[in-house]
């Protein structure tokens, strides 16, 4: 059989989107379903619905864990084959569940598959890149991205009309079939047999330990968790600030489209500077804007008495600034992260790519269940979230 041959960067980058784009494909496709969702399974306390979101999440950070390690030993491409297969197994459960507990079991189910081509995508990039390269790669990727959460709602509330919301599930196990296959087809695998790590304990631990005590990547990690907080806590309430804080559900998709594309251009900033100025200026500036803005929106929601039309545009600004946010620190903190661990990137992936999402679930799960109405308790998590996360970077030592 002849060799597969390296991939152009530009398809390469387009593959890494593609396995990306199965989160957001996950979880933004199933934002406009939360209505519907709410009043078949849990009429009685409607907030419920959003842990469809993180429950998938937790899930997706529990597998980060064990999918790194994983393909340290096995090779990057079965372990993001073997995660697809989990993941379109959890879909399928999910279509069939008749009771929002069950649909939550098999959406964790679902997200433990997901972090195979999550994780593992990372580390492939980093196994071929390093440093502010790896960043600008990740970032070109995330440009691409960008167009699957801006389609996202508007193919569910397709498909939802069509089909009903169950199958929402079926639309997963499709896409996430020909990302796969596309991935078997034309990537060759990344990880040579003669550097990956034995499946022991040992190594394990010692990889886990090497990790953990490196200040610059428990920080990074740290930071990581608050900024997927603040975007895992606002598209889990988004869809009902829209509906009954502004009372615009029906055109949602429309509005989370154009939310999701302007955000996008976050991506090609952090693209164009990250090379010039680094990983830490990018983040630094982020988070210093972002609290400015939060803050003086959570000024006009307390301190003023504003039009409904001219507040809806001012959550609209301010949202597109907290998806902003993700696109310019979430690939450099990972960048940050993996730089030092480059010998055992799968190990640092999970590690990183668990902790901070399983973490910041624990925090976004609560803040989306704190509406109460309004976008106060969001907005005011998010002052806190970002302004922890600015301090963090303070005291992250230079190396």
């Amino acid at each position: 059989m002849t060799a597969q041959q390296p991939l152009s960067r530009a398809e390469f980058v387009a593959l890494i989107a593609t396995l990306f784009a199965i989160i957001a494909f996950s979880i933004d496709a199933m934002l406009p379903a939360i209505p519907e969702i709410a009043a078949t399974l849990t009429p009685d306390s409607p907030n419920r619905a959003q842990l469809i979101v993180t429950s998938f999440v937790f899930g997706m950070g529990a597998g980060t864990l064990f999918a790194g390690p994983l393909s340290d030993t096995l090779g990057r491409k079965p372990v993001i084959v073997g995660g697809a297969l989990l993941y379109c197994g959890g879909a399928f459960f999910a279509h069939q569940a008749p009771t929002l507990e069950t649909l939550l079991a098999a959406r964790v189910l679902q997200g433990i598959g997901a972090a195979g081509p999550r994780v593992v995508s990372l580390a492939m990039v980093r196994d071929l890149h390093s440093g502010r390269q790896m960043a600008q790669i990740v970032s070109f990727a995330m440009m691409i991205f960008t167009l699957v959460p801006a389609m996202a709602p508007l193919l569910g509330s397709g498909i939802i009309a069509a089909f009903g919301w169950r199958a929402i599930f079926l639309a997963f196990m499709a896409f996430s079939a020909i990302a796969v296959l596309w991935l078997l087809l034309r990537q060759p695998e990344t990880l040579p047999r003669a550097a990956r790590r034995p499946l022991q304990a040992g190594p394990l631990l010692q990889a886990l330990r090497e990790v953990l005590t490196n200040r610059v990547v428990v920080i990074a990690i740290a930071v990581q968790t608050l900024c997927f907080a603040c975007l895992f806590g606002t598209i889990s309430s988004t869809q009902q600030i829209f509906d009954i804080s502004f009372g615009r559900a029906e055109s949602f998709p429309l509005w989370f489209a154009v939310i999701a594309l302007m955000s996008g251009t976050a991506s090609i900033i952090n693209a164009s500077l990250v090379v010039r100025v680094g990983m830490r200026a990018m983040i630094n500036w982020t988070l210093r804007i972002q609290i400015v803005l939060s803050l003086i929106y959570l000024a006009i929601l307390t301190l003023t008495s504003v039009p409904d039309t001219e507040l809806f545009a001012c959550h609209v600004i301010w949202t597109i600034s907290v998806f902003m946010l993700a696109g310019l620190t979430l690939g450099n903190l990972n960048a940050l992260a993996l730089e030092p661990l480059g010998h055992i990137a799968g190990m640092a992936a999970s590690v990183s790519g668990s902790l901070a999402t399983v973490l910041a679930v624990t925090i976004a799960a609560p803040l989306g269940l704190a509406f109460d109405g309004t976008p106060v308790p969001l907005v005011l998590g998010i002052c806190v979230l970002v302004g922890l996360g600015a301090v963090l970077m303070v005291v992250m030592p230079k190396r």
